[in-house]
Formats: C-alpha cells, structure tokens, sequence
C-alpha cells in the first residue's frame, strides 16, 4: 500500500434536517440537526484512512473546540495530520441543510484559517507531498496552494487527483497537472459548459476535460454511478446500493478517498472507480460525512455481494 497525501479543508459540519429550506425573512421547524466533522479534504482523508491507505492531511486549523474534533477524528480513522494551528483564527464551519424527503443537501462552507493555506505552507510540506503515491486535492483552499502542490507531486512521481469542488474557475495549465479530475455533474458542466445529466453526456465531458489538459476523467453521477475515461477506456460503472439511502452528503468525498486508496494499492484505474463507488455506496446508507465512511473490509465485501 502507497502513501496518500491530501491538501484540504477540515470544516465542523452543522446539519439541519427539514422538509424545505426557509424562504428569506421566514424560519421553518427542522425535524433534526447534528454537529460533526467535514471539509471535503478532512472526509477524503478519512475516507482514504478507513480504506486501507496510510494518509497524511495536510491543511491549517485555529486553536479552538473544532480544531479538537478535527484531531480527535483523524486520530480515530489514522489519518496523519499534518496541520499548523493559529490563534488568531478559526477553525473552519459550514451549514449544510439536507431535505428530508429526498436526502439531498445544500451547503455553505466557511474554511476559517484554512482559507489562508499558501504557496510557503505547501513549500514546508514538500517532502511528504514529493514523497507521495497518490496526492489529492480539492478548490476549498486557496487555489494557488492547489497548484503549487500538484506541481510538487508531479514532480516527485505521485498519481495526482483533483477533485474540483466546490467548482470554481481553474487557471490554464493546472488540468495539465492531473492524472485524474473527479467533479460530480454540475461540476463538471461547470468545467465544460456541456449539460452532464446522463453517461453520454458525460462521455462528452469527459472528452473535453481530457482536452483541457488531465489524463483521465472520472465523472461521478450519484444513483447513475460514475463514468471513467482516458481516450484508451470508456467505462460507465453502475452505482453500488448497499441498502435504503439515508443521506448523500459526503458521497463524492467517499469516492475520492476510496478511489485514492485503490489506486495507492496499485489498483487497475477503472477497479478503482468500481472501489470508490462501493464506498460512497456504502456512504449514503448512513448519516454524517466523516462519520459514514466505511472499512476497507465493509468496502470489499459489499464489492465481494
């Protein structure tokens, strides 16, 4: 098993639970709210931790009660933390609503002093991102620390993923530092500017991300599974249910960590994506983020069903 590094955001998570989100001025009853840990980077790396891989994070935290509950999950799952903490700041928060009807969730996140990683905090982490197997990252940090640490891990030979959310504009030439890029639907229209509703449409994406520079696409599609190309393969993988869904906030990080960690086991690329979708599969059946990731051996033997 290889060593993943992931650069990212721990955030606390604060999930409300209602039938519709409140109009502007008004205030709806919730019928739930739960405190727990999230951040896109933070769920990959516990995603990746649960799944087998040895994991270091690297991000930023302030001195504060969720700076404690980012320690404690990561000391829990394995992950290696490889943080500086601040004072003079925060740690990170967002509010997450998720509709209870459908499970489906919408979010504002707030990254506190991890909105402050930069170019010379990647710089002191070039040995363990040089060092790397599979280095991962995410658009919740400054995106210029983004690019200096793919460039870092390209460099030092490392399977390279971005997974590019929240979506947001990336600067020319940064494609070009991934071997894979990981967006959901709506980002990766986002990237293209093609509709991406089904696996054909997706295709489509997928072709124009390669042509943007990475060197495959794996596009994640919720209940429709996910779709791997590489201009060699076309793979559309089937979603994996492992019984009644409870809530899909977390899934696309379950992906990611668990294709992180196949591909760190040296895992043909598409049995990765088969990896990574057992275990958001797995993910959604469960409430939380961090909380939901399952076991390597949960992983396995759902693939095994």
């Amino acid at each position: 098993m290889g060593r993943v590094v992931i650069l990212g955001v721990f955030v606390a998570d604060t999930a409300y639970r209602a039938e519709r989100q409140p109009r502007m001025g008004e205030t709806v009853m919730g019928q739930g709210f739960a405190l727990g840990p999230g951040g896109k980077g933070s769920n990959q790396a516990v995603a990746a931790a649960r799944a087998g891989a040895e994991t270091h994070f690297i991000s930023r935290l302030g001195r504060d009660p969720f700076a404690d509950m980012a320690l404690a999950t990561w000391a829990k799952a394995g992950v290696t933390a490889a943080v500086t903490q601040h004072a003079e700041g925060y740690t990170g928060a967002a509010y997450i609503f998720v509709e209870a009807g459908t499970g489906n969730n919408a979010i504002i996140v707030s990254p506190g002093v991890a909105g402050d990683i930069s170019v010379a905090d990647i710089e002191a982490r070039a040995g363990l991102i040089g060092g790397a197997s599979v280095f991962v990252t995410q658009l919740e940090q400054p995106i210029a620390a983004a690019v200096r640490a793919l460039e870092i891990a390209r460099s030092g030979g490392a399977i390279t993923i971005l997974n590019p959310a929240p979506a947001a504009p990336l600067p020319e030439g940064m494609l070009a530092l991934c071997d894979y890029v990981t967006p959901n639907e709506s980002e990766a229209e986002a990237l293209t500017g093609l509709p991406v509703t089904t696996p054909d449409e997706a295709l489509a994406a997928a072709r124009a991300l390669r042509a943007l520079g990475c060197r495959a696409a794996v596009i994640t599609l919720g209940s429709q599974g996910a779709l791997f190309h590489d201009g060699a393969r076309t793979v559309h993988v089937p979603a994996f249910v492992a019984g009644p869904l409870v809530e899909t906030t977390g899934a696309g990080d379950a992906f990611t960590g668990g294709f992180a960690a196949a591909l760190a086991r040296g895992l043909d690329p598409v049995d990765a994506v088969r990896f990574g979708s057992a275990t958001a599969g797995i993910s959604v059946t469960r409430a939380g983020t961090a909380p939901a990731m399952p076991s390597r051996a949960e992983i396995e033997a759902l693939l095994a069903r």
